[in-house]
């Protein structure tokens, strides 16, 4: 796990050094209709964070990984991120993620190998796991470190200058 925290480290810095260099015009510019922008994919991005952190937490103290989900969508949308000033997003994304480095740097190994039978992984999880199959806290905080990562390459699809750029790789 040390790798992926030391990963996810430098994909906070380096992310929030490349956010800044988009300009606010830019930071509201929507790909294709109906899609979201770079504001609003660092909005999801917090709202990620605000859900999994409580459950990265909660997750050291139950005997299950059952935790609810959430409208997106809804999320995203009630919260106006498109009117909201960029470099606030980019800083309340990155402290926010900074403080979950440091929650989850402090979990104890044996909570994050603990293999939980009941969860909810196969609803709320970015890359899925299958109701039947155990499941663990590591595989929950890889798995939105990965949905993190997705959602920086879409906002820099395109930047040849990215560290974000698709690569293929899960």
């Amino acid at each position: 796990m040390d790798d992926a925290l030391e990963d996810f480290k430098l994909t906070i810095e380096s992310a929030a050094e490349h956010l800044r260099s988009m300009t606010e015009a830019q930071s509201e510019e929507r790909r294709a209709q109906g899609k979201w922008s770079p504001k609003e994919i660092v909005g999801h991005l917090i709202d990620s964070a605000a859900n999994n952190h409580q459950r990265f937490v909660r997750a050291q103290f139950q005997d299950d990984l059952v935790f609810p989900g959430y409208e997106q969508e809804n999320w995203v949308a009630a919260q106006h991120y498109q009117h909201a000033s960029w470099p606030h997003l980019i800083e309340l994304w990155k402290m926010y993620n900074m403080h979950l480095l440091h929650l989850i740097s402090h979990i104890p190994a044996q909570k994050l190998g603990r293999l939980h039978h009941a969860h909810s992984l196969h609803k709320i999880a970015w890359k899925l796991v299958g109701e039947t199959e155990p499941a663990t806290l590591e595989y929950l905080i890889r798995d939105y470190i990965g949905h993190l990562k997705h959602h920086l390459q879409q906002i820099f699809a395109g930047d040849v200058t990215s560290p974000f750029i698709e690569t293929g790789e899960d």
